[in-house]
């Protein structure tokens, strides 16, 4: 058994639902103290965090990841405890294997093994690791991040390492992420009986064309690098439950994906422009979750794209397709961020599982990568 599935297995035990750590980053910790690195705990409330450094000079190369993992969903609907890793087939079971316990795992033996290659290497390796990814980030990388720029360090480089990939191992890095903003609107009607609806006012009703116009609009089509904006409605409820009361209120969640073309406030102008010409009465709360990012090829992605193909034989595609990350947090300290892990297919569901070849293969991408930036 390689020392990167050992140590998938050993973080799989750990029932690290966010924000809990559960002995992760103990483990993680213990392994880079050994080959060298300063470590320092950066706990903020109920959230672990870990920034661990070996070398004072630049550029440094920063790995990034979280041990905490989203709930496990229905446990009969498991074949095997989601807490005790099991290998069936091929294939690595456990909450975490493939988000992205993997990818941490592979970080740091990849870490260890080129420091001991390497003791005398260029610039500088440190891991940026949270326990908040999964949970509202805002005790984990963020915090850490605000840290460490008010201190004034720096990251040059940054690997974060979700499961970037999608038919096979390394097909697809990330090189950026579209932004996201999130909307919490409330439409004020005036509740009724339904016999009688000219002395009440349905916020259904009126919120209906808005929507209808909000949902099928084309907000832009997107750039070279990023797919279009797009919007959707997360969560919606209205009424009091009973079939003859007309409601007197609507509460909806929302969520735009935004390309770097549109600004946050042009998109917060354009919903409520469409909200007050339907005649729409409501109330609106606006969330900023992060920005658009964007790496454009360089020494980083080139680095990364030559590490995979020295394993696969190919060059990854390169993507900024997907949801949000933590490099949104740590894009704004100037850091060229990629992303590259596992397999994405098994993600948050019941029964996620990695393959097993592909914890090594990504153990060795990782090596690739620090030995071509920092030998």
């Amino acid at each position: 058994m390689s020392q990167t599935l050992e140590l998938t297995q050993a973080l799989l035990s750990c029932p690290s639902v966010t924000p809990t750590d559960a002995g992760c980053q103990e483990l993680i910790a213990g392994r880079l103290a050994q080959a060298g690195f300063v470590i320092e705990p950066l706990p903020f409330g109920e959230v672990a965090n870990l920034w661990a450094r070996r070398g004072r000079e630049s550029p440094v190369f920063c790995f990034a990841g979280h041990t905490d993992v989203v709930p496990t969903g229905p446990r009969e609907e498991w074949h095997s405890d989601p807490f005790k890793p099991e290998i069936r087939d091929g294939l690595l079971y456990g909450r975490g294997a493939a988000d992205m316990k993997s990818g941490l795992a592979a970080m740091v033996t990849a870490a260890v093994e080129f420091v001991a290659a390497h003791p005398d290497h260029k610039g500088s390796i440190a891991f940026l690791i949270t326990s908040d990814e999964e949970g509202p980030s805002v005790d984990g990388t963020r915090r850490v991040v605000e840290l460490l720029r008010a201190r004034g360090d720096r990251i040059d480089w940054c690997l974060v390492g979700e499961p970037s990939s999608e038919a096979t191992i390394g097909d697809t890095i990330k090189v950026g992420r579209r932004g996201s903003l999130s909307g919490r609107l409330t439409v004020h009607g005036v509740q009724g009986h339904v016999a009688y609806p000219q002395l009440a006012e349905n916020p259904v009703h009126t919120l209906a064309p808005a929507l209808a116009e909000l949902a099928t609009r084309e907000w832009d089509k997107g750039t070279e690098h990023f797919q279009p904006t797009t919007f959707q409605v997360s969560n919606i409820n209205s009424g009091t439950g009973a079939p003859n009361v007309i409601p007197g209120e609507l509460r909806a969640r929302f969520n735009l994906r935004y390309s770097p073309v549109q600004s946050i406030a042009g998109l917060q102008a354009t919903v409520d422009e469409i909200l007050r010409r339907h005649r729409v009465r409501y109330s609106l709360e606006w969330y900023v979750s992060g920005e658009p990012f964007y790496t454009p090829p360089g020494l980083l992605c080139r680095a990364v794209g030559d590490a995979v193909a020295e394993v696969t034989g190919a060059q990854p595609k390169l993507s900024t397709g997907g949801g949000t990350s933590d490099g949104r947090f740590i894009a704004p300290l100037g850091a060229q961020i990629v992303e590259l892990g596992v397999g994405s297919a098994s993600i948050h569901k019941v029964n996620e599982a990695v393959r097993v070849a592909d914890i090594d293969a990504l153990h060795r991408m990782y090596v690739n990568v620090l030995r071509k930036l920092l030998a």
